[in-house]
């Protein structure tokens, strides 16, 4: 906590992602106004959420065929 403020102040760094884009992608961005950094944020936000929920969904698989042979009264 800051020694001047009652408030906790939270830190989040940045780092920074490139990609290579067609020059005519580039040009219709600029044309309409497209600003990349939070299209890029959104989908790579949604893709980790996605392979996150994969993951848990194997991982509850694994679970319930490891459990399947325990009687429901026992758990």
């Amino acid at each position: 906590m800051s020694r001047h403020s009652r408030w906790p102040v939270r830190v989040v760094e940045y780092v920074t992602v490139s990609a290579k884009i067609p020059r005519k992608l580039k040009e219709l961005m600029d044309k309409y106004g497209v600003k990349p950094g939070p299209i890029i944020r959104r989908a790579l936000e949604e893709e980790v959420k996605r392979r996150i929920l994969e993951e848990a969904e194997e991982m509850a698989r694994r679970l319930k065929e490891r459990v399947s042979h325990i009687p429901d009264e026992e758990i």
